[in-house]
């Protein structure tokens, strides 16, 4: 197609691509359009697909036009939808399928604008550039045909981003995002409000919060290890129970809290909630506006425990320590007889106190466990989903509150059958990452609102 260059170059994700390597392709790009294609797989174009991408990206006056597609694998061909692009797409692996057709002059205007020599981040940065000036249409039709280039299940791909094996690479993809945010006015300086952390009085120092719906497999686990934890103050345990029905219910109701606590486990408050349509972040709001929550709201998924019996007073001094308005953790990955398996250590080491507010925009999660000053908790609340929840809170405290760090492993987070993130199949990682990038979208539009003052 003579509006059309098509370069191949073989490189399987966003990570792989060097500025150098984009310099050269603007270069060679003499059309109206210049299609990249990214994975060394073979490729087979749909019956006029390139024509409909070039239509499409007329019509549409788009500066990268990508499309769902099939993907080959074990001999059969599947479909594969990709989700449409949000100004909150910021996440550096976002999926766009492997084939992107560029406006040539957007990409070239992009890599004018490059302020940075990047090693990795050559395409996410021009897709970051081309974004602030034109549209990135998703194109809902099966275009082509990929052999699918990385076999790992979506539930395993996941913490790539904190793998210490691609550090370089992320702290690249980490300056290409700030500088983002920083061009488009959704950048948050290291200026956060004070905490008094003894602005207000409670019945116990501390609060365990536990959600829970049909886990009597591990409910009694994750009740005995809250209940043993050695602290300075007293604490209680709020469990939500979210009309379970396969015998959680009398399982956590039968628990011999007094004879296993610790002497400053005050007591188990059982919730059952007069609704029946809540999800995880509906059942946190109800555990933090008790009228017998903790100053500090703590962490703990009913199928996991805590790595030892001191995890709750380390949190609770980090508050103290930090001065901050929330605690992110370190968890290990383990299966369900909680024996460690990859990736291993989650500390989310990428996060800086200068800069990490900004940075929790590319990523998919701060760490675990998480806790909370419950007074700011409650002006905020969680957005009442099964998935997310967390994230978007975390977020929505970043933005005026300094977020503090154990990197230490606090927790034990099993991997199971029953996780609601552990191997999602497309349709679910399609909705949980659309999710996501809307939180993400929402907040960098209260960003830019609090820059404009």
């Amino acid at each position: 197609m003579s509006r059309t260059d098509s370069f191949t170059v073989c490189k399987e994700a966003e990570a792989a691509w060097s500025s150098a390597e984009i310099r050269d392709i603007v270069r060679r790009s003499q059309a109206d359009y210049t299609l990249i294609y990214t994975h060394p797989e073979p490729l087979q174009l749909g019956l006029f697909a390139l024509e409909r991408f070039v239509a499409v990206a007329d019509d549409s006056g788009a500066g990268l036009v990508y499309s769902d597609y099939y993907e080959w694998r074990e001999g059969k061909r599947y479909p594969r939808p990709v989700i449409d692009y949000q100004q909150g797409s910021l996440r550096n692996d976002f999926h766009f399928g492997s084939v992107l057709l560029f406006r040539t002059e957007a990409l070239r205007k992009a890599a004018e604008a490059a302020d940075t020599d990047y090693r990795y981040a050559g395409l996410y940065d021009i897709r970051l550039k081309v974004s602030q000036q034109y549209p990135l249409v998703h194109i809902n039709e099966y275009l082509y045909t990929a052999v699918k280039p990385d076999a790992r299940k979506s539930g395993e791909k996941q913490f790539d981003y904190v793998d210490a094996r691609n550090r370089e690479a992320q702290m690249e993809m980490e300056t290409a995002c700030t500088n983002h945010l920083r061009q488009t006015r959704a950048y948050l300086p290291p200026q956060f409000k004070e905490i008094d952390l003894n602005g207000e009085t409670f019945a116990v120092e501390a609060s365990v919060i536990i959600p829970v719906r049909n886990r009597v497999r591990t409910i009694r686990d994750a009740l005995r290890s809250a209940a043993s934890q050695q602290t300075s103050f007293a604490y209680n345990i709020i469990l939500i129970d979210n009309h379970s029905t396969d015998g959680t219910t009398e399982a956590a109701a039968s628990y011999p809290l007094q004879e296993e606590s610790a002497a400053l486990c005050r007591e188990m408050i059982r919730i059952i909630p007069e609704q029946t349509d809540l999800g995880i972040g509906g059942c946190w709001n109800l555990g933090i506006h008790h009228p017998d929550c903790g100053k500090f709201a703590v962490q703990l998924d009913s199928d996991d425990v805590y790595s030892d019996k001191h995890a709750l007073q380390k949190i609770v001094d980090a508050f103290y320590e930090q001065k901050c308005a929330m605690i992110a953790g370190t968890y290990q990955m383990t299966d369900f007889d909680m024996n460690p398996i990859p990736p291993g250590i989650i500390d989310h080491r990428e996060w800086t106190p200068a800069n990490g507010r900004n940075n929790a925009l590319r990523i998919n999660g701060l760490g675990a466990p998480r806790a909370f000053y419950t007074p700011v908790l409650r002006q905020i609340n969680f957005p009442d989903t099964s998935y997310g929840e967390d994230y978007a809170v975390g977020l929505r405290i970043s933005r005026d509150y300094q977020i503090g760090r154990i990197y230490e492993v606090l927790y034990l987070c099993r991997r199971w059958e029953d996780n609601s993130d552990a191997a999602p199949d497309t349709e679910k990682a399609n909705r949980f990452d659309t999710y996501k990038d809307r939180i993400r979208t929402w907040e960098l539009q209260a960003r830019i609102k609090k820059a404009k003052g």
